[in-house]
């Protein structure tokens, strides 16, 4: 995967927001009065919708985020704003309008069947001065951000005049300008950056049908021609995503099994944003995009997908470096947090590992299968000289993590400077401690902070020690 570690890119989102709101409950019975359901609602919950989305999967990678938006003065605002708080999102940019609903989509849910959906919203255009406030804001803090995202739920924000300032002011100050678009009628998007649409979109925009290669082709380069786009995408669901700048390319899609497409846009246009921020081209902004759609589709709901989960997700597909496997202690730490939510049984080993050889592998591979997640922390050069001497390492710590990482039973990869990995162990606190089987009997350092610990023997007569004495004897 490119490298997109260590990156915070700052992204502006402008755009509808919604509060999608559920209540779930059972029916056992029909109404006497009607024939419809009686559900018992048992719960109910509030996330973040339309705009939200995308600003919720840009938080979700790491990106430095701020929205632009406009709310009424109802209830809806206030738990919209508390939403936002919630994932650390500044509201200082949410201008005010009187009269106006803020959207809330509200959803019964019945034995996970949707039965109904009510929607309490305004959908006219914003006013003028709400215009004029958006843009005043707009071109005060443009230059504070490396991409600008217009997410489009056709809710009345992004109106013909507005859209085509924001986009001038965009170009004007070179600031790529990305665009989730509605409706029919494209126009207001003309001199945007590009534009997201999926085929069927793409298809009523162009007043075609894409069937087959050729109508593809006429769609995506009309769409760039017809709305002066520097770069044309079209999505195309399970096959993949379309580009046309000078020539046509599709990235075919990532989804190993898919649960859920809602939200899937959102997912795709924040991972462009994203990566598009941190330098990368286009081909390689879409090929992230997959990747994190991949991860989206397979979660139910609208779903986020952190950078974590993409480089694990690639790591499944057997495309990612060694490189993305080898993390900072403030790296582990933010990984660690995020497995134990998801209830990942984590496991800890390490070890000087200097010259590789069977012993290591089968010792790591018997590691990992006694959880989910195998981190291993190795000893730097300065770690090793103290313990063994000013001859060893063989191999340089960088060589070792590279070629360690490499390896399938290693998830993660930490190197530590300390005699021990204590220090290290305290941060991650493991479900399961692994050591070798010459410390029967033994104490093991950090063993207190682990749930368990797991001793497994080494294959007899491999040791990097042995291996070393038998080169110099040849």
């Amino acid at each position: 995967m490119i490298d997109l570690q260590d990156k915070i890119p700052k992204i502006l989102v402008i755009g509808d927001l919604i509060v999608d709101h559920y209540l779930w409950g059972s029916c056992e019975r029909i109404s006497p009065e009607a024939p419809v359901q009686v559900v018992n609602i048992h719960d109910q919950s509030i996330a973040l919708g339309g705009a939200g989305n995308v600003v919720n999967n840009l938080n979700a990678l790491g990106a430095k985020v701020d929205i632009i938006s406009v709310i009424g003065k109802c209830s809806t605002s206030e738990e919209l704003k508390v939403l936002l708080t919630d994932i650390e999102i500044d509201t200082k940019y949410l201008v005010t309008q009187k009269n106006r609903i803020t959207s809330k989509k509200s959803r019964i849910i019945s034995s996970h069947q949707q039965v109904i959906r009510y929607d309490c919203e305004s959908t006219d255009e914003i006013n003028n001065k709400s215009q004029s406030a958006i843009l005043s804001i707009f071109k005060s803090i443009i230059n504070n951000y490396d991409a600008i995202v217009l997410s489009d739920y056709g809710k009345g924000l992004l109106t013909f005049k507005l859209t085509q300032e924001l986009i001038t002011i965009a170009n004007n100050n070179k600031t790529k300008l990305l665009i989730d678009p509605k409706g029919l009628d494209y126009s207001k998007y003309k001199g945007a950056y590009l534009l997201t649409p999926n085929k069927k979109e793409a298809g009523e925009a162009t007043h075609s049908i894409i069937k087959d290669n050729k109508s593809l082709i006429h769609a995506i380069k009309s769409l760039k021609e017809n709305y002066d786009l520097q770069v044309s995408i079209i999505t195309l669901s399970d096959q993949g995503v379309a580009i046309f700048d000078n020539d046509l390319r599709i990235h075919p899609t990532e989804a190993i099994e898919v649960f859920d497409v809602t939200g899937a846009g959102d997912s795709i246009i924040a991972s462009l944003a994203y990566a598009l921020s941190c330098n990368k081209n286009i081909d390689e902004a879409v090929k992230f995009a997959n990747l994190a759609a991949g991860v989206v589709v397979g979660k139910i709901g609208s779903a986020t997908a952190t950078l974590h989960e993409i480089i694990e997700y690639e790591s499944s597909l057997n495309k990612s470096s060694s490189y993305e496997h080898i993390k900072t202690w403030d790296e582990i730490t933010s990984i660690v947090n995020e497995l134990k939510n998801k209830d990942r049984k984590i496991i800890f080993t390490n070890g000087c590992f200097d010259i590789l050889h069977i012993g290591h592998i089968k010792y790591l591979e018997k590691a990992k299968s006694f959880g989910d997640i195998l981190i291993l922390g190795i000893n730097s050069d300065n770690s090793i000289r103290k313990l063994k001497g000013q001859n060893r390492p063989i191999n340089s710590q960088t060589d070792r993590a590279y070629i360690l990482a490499a390896l399938e039973a290693v998830d993660f990869l930490v190197i530590f400077d300390e005699d021990t990995p204590f220090e290290l162990i305290s941060i991650i606190k493991p479900d399961v401690l692994v050591k070798g089987g010459d410390y029967e009997g033994k104490k093991v350092v950090g063993q207190e902070l682990s749930k368990e610990l797991k001793l497994v023997k080494f294959i007899d007569g491999k040791s990097t020690t042995k291996t070393i004495e038998r080169i110099k004897n040849t």
